[in-house]
């Protein structure tokens, strides 16, 4: 008798969203023949509360995205006292004022669009005397209601980054909703190429393994991990 078919079992604990999403992420890595250990799983755990957070932490998975500073410093503290080796990255639009928070509780920000920003988080990584990577977050499809700096604007404010002697991790976008994504992440890979960066933040729910075969560094994942919204 011909052996049975092997069929995974969806209804098995051991197959969680988190191991369906690190087996898509795997699977998009050897289409472009890449190591899927080069890819960063960046879990959006904006609006879930620390109850929902921690079965992921528990699960494995350390790099965390939020979208707000002051939600973040309200569940953040207590997990990464649990678990000191979760990495938290700041996915949202950053307010100037908020720098010194920021830098204190992030690893990483992905949010740098603007002269003023980047001052004002140069003044508070020196207060800190704390160095933490930061992704310019580019306007890649040009939309009024979105934050990210311009193209035209983008040489400028990677000039001014690089004086400033931080560190540049790479380049973050959103594209349009409701189009073709891959367009834009290949723009995006593109611009990095062309200014001499290697990290790409790109890619979410609906589109992280596009996102992979055109590069993405980081990808940002909320609703596939932890149901919608």
């Amino acid at each position: 008798m011909p052996a049975p078919e092997h069929h995974i079992d969806f209804t098995d604990p051991a197959v969680t969203p988190l191991s369906r999403v690190q087996d898509r992420i795997a699977q998009a890595a050897r289409i472009a023949r890449r190591k899927a250990a080069d890819v960063t799983l960046v879990a959006v755990s904006k609006t879930k509360t620390a109850d929902a957070i921690a079965p992921l932490i528990a699960q494995g998975q350390r790099a965390f995205g939020e979208n707000r500073v002051q939600e973040a410093q309200g569940k953040w503290p207590a997990l990464i006292e649990a678990q000191p080796d979760v990495r938290l990255h700041l996915i949202g639009q950053l307010q100037s004022n908020k720098a010194e928070d920021a830098v204190r509780l992030f690893d990483c920000i992905h949010s740098l669009d603007r002269p003023s920003l980047l001052v004002a988080l140069a003044r508070a990584m020196d207060k800190l005397d704390r160095r933490i990577p930061l992704f310019v977050q580019v306007n890649i499809g040009e939309e009024a209601q979105k934050g990210g700096c311009t193209l035209s604007d983008l040489p400028g404010l990677l000039a001014e980054a690089r004086t400033s002697e931080l560190p540049l991790a790479g380049l973050m976008c959103v594209p349009p909703a409701g189009v073709e994504a891959a367009p834009y992440f290949a723009l995006l890979a593109k611009l990095a190429a062309d200014h001499g960066l290697t990290g790409l933040s790109m890619g979410m729910s609906e589109d992280f393994e596009t996102a992979i075969q055109l590069g993405a560094s980081h990808v940002r994942v909320g609703s596939a991990l932890f149901g919608a919204r």
